[in-house]
């Protein structure tokens, strides 16, 4: 019979795979401005183990009380920056040995799951209405996409910055051993 986890198993879970897992991810969050896309991309990577996440441009702080909504205190998980020009964060995840890519559709982008994410990569996601400014694009090593089937043209950007997140540690994860 199938059952959901204890708490207690939960942890234990989580601690495996914690324990398996080597490379850093970084986010910049270039102007979004809507509080409850922060919170849900806050608690998105705290969940996947994001060290640092770069705010970039307008882009609205974790302590925006309707942020709180969402984040649940995931927040104080996360070293985090205060909003400054997309160029310099791209230029401090770079000294801090992040490769960084954004996540937008550019005549460039190659899709997300041939992007080699296994490695130290900060990933970067723009504002909910035209994604990635000019300057942000000409300043990251490289572009991906997230292919998509239906027929809907994009995702919400909370949405896309975790499904980023999954595939950066999913191609870290398949390289180990089964167990």
């Amino acid at each position: 019979m199938r059952r959901q986890l204890r708490p207690t198993d939960v942890k234990r879970l989580n601690r495996t795979w914690r324990r398996n897992t080597e490379n850093r991810l970084g986010l910049i969050i270039e102007s979004v401005t809507g509080p409850f896309n922060i919170g849900s991309i806050f608690r998105s990577a705290a969940a996947f183990g994001v060290d640092q996440i770069w705010l970039a441009g307008n882009a609205t702080p974790p302590t925006n009380p309707k942020a709180g909504k969402t984040a649940l205190g995931t927040e104080r998980l996360v070293t985090w920056h205060e909003p400054m020009p997309a160029t310099e964060a791209v230029k401090a995840a770079r000294e801090d040995g992040y490769a960084v890519l954004a996540i937008e559709l550019t005549a460039e982008s190659v899709p997300l799951h041939r992007a080699g994410l296994d490695r130290d990569v900060c990933l970067v996601v723009g504002s909910e209405d035209h994604g990635c400014s000019p300057a942000l694009l000409d300043a990251v090593d490289g572009a991906c996409y997230i292919p998509q089937v239906g027929r809907v043209g994009s995702f919400n950007v909370a949405v896309a910055a975790a499904i980023a997140l999954a595939e950066a540690r999913r191609q870290e994860w398949q390289k180990l051993p089964d167990s």
